[in-house]
């Protein structure tokens, strides 16, 4: 089911809509006789007058005022684009603490707004992409990664290398052995995380080539990760109609590592542009909270990778 404030916007977007129907299909067409027929009594009556002798109640006018751009919200967030915040360093550097991005709804199928039923389908997601989902463990919250494995893959991720093994109806001429992600460092120091410098490196994900974070002082985490039944450590083999996600910033993510696969149907859309970026305060400035903006970062806007 979508979150409470989709439901809410669906709902009050049809509330309103039904107001305004029974005023317009119920009340309106007496209030429209009372004036014609105060027009019709031959007194000259200007048009302040008319409006008291029939007026529109406040709650049908303020649904017929507010119906169609309630209507206009819904249709836009719940089938096209839909804002997000991002709230962790989990996608750094590909995505910041305070980016503001655009999520394309039908990227992976067109959903009704409440119950998230798939309607049409438009298409599945590809290695690279960076999707949206319902958190698997809690669905009322929203995660952020990027699409590593798709079903039928087999995946492994020891001593922070990441190998994939395609699935063979998807490749069949490279599903036959097990093949090391290419990465290539770039430079360190970029980002810091508790003091650490943090390696920046070029990672080649299918067509997709972007940038991820590793943190030198972390070890791997294997003995945290998530054991799926019949597979050996670090590794797995993604079942059909799941994915498998992971963040760029690899040493500070909770991703299916940890938790396991993504269900088809907790896709919410793909990831495309930042359309905004602010730097918070967090204590450059001692007499302003921490959750204000102090700057804007305009270099960043723009289509995502």
């Amino acid at each position: 089911m979508a979150g409470y404030f989709a439901v809410f916007l669906v709902v009050i977007t049809l509330l309103s809509g039904l107001i305004w129907l029974i005023d317009a299909k119920v009340f309106a067409p007496s209030r429209r006789e009372r004036v014609a027929t105060a027009v019709a009594s031959g007194v000259e009556l200007p048009q302040e007058e008319l409006d008291k002798i029939a007026p529109q109640p406040a709650i049908a006018e303020t649904a017929q005022s507010i119906f169609p751009i309630l209507a206009a919200i819904t249709i836009f967030r719940s089938f096209l684009f839909e804002p997000f915040q991002i709230p962790s360093g989990s996608m750094m550097p590909t995505m910041l603490v305070g980016d503001f991005i655009l999520v394309q709804k039908y990227s992976y199928g067109v959903h009704d707004p409440v119950w998230r039923s798939e309607l049409v389908a438009t298409g599945e997601p590809k290695r690279g992409d960076i999707a949206v989902f319902k958190y698997p463990l809690d669905e009322r919250l929203d995660y952020i990664k990027r699409v590593i494995g798709l079903p039928g893959d087999r995946i492994v991720y020891r001593n922070k290398q990441l190998a994939i093994q395609p699935s063979c109806d998807r490749e069949p001429e490279n599903c036959k052995k097990l093949m090391p992600v290419e990465l290539e460092a770039k430079e360190q120091g970029a980002f810091v995380h508790m003091g650490m410098p943090l390696i920046t490196a070029i990672e080649q994900l299918g067509d997709v080539n972007h940038e991820i974070l590793v943190n030198p002082a972390i070890p791997d985490m294997a003995d945290r990760f998530y054991q799926q039944p019949g597979t050996r450590a670090s590794e797995w083999i993604v079942p059909d109609g799941k994915y498998f996600m992971m963040g760029d910033n690899r040493d500070n993510s909770t991703d299916s590592r940890f938790w396991g696969f993504v269900d088809e149907e907790q896709l919410v859309g793909k990831a495309v542009f930042i359309w905004m970026s602010f730097v918070y305060n967090d204590g450059q400035v001692s007499w302003l909270p921490n959750w204000v903006p102090v700057d804007i970062r305009f270099s960043r806007l723009g289509t995502v990778q």
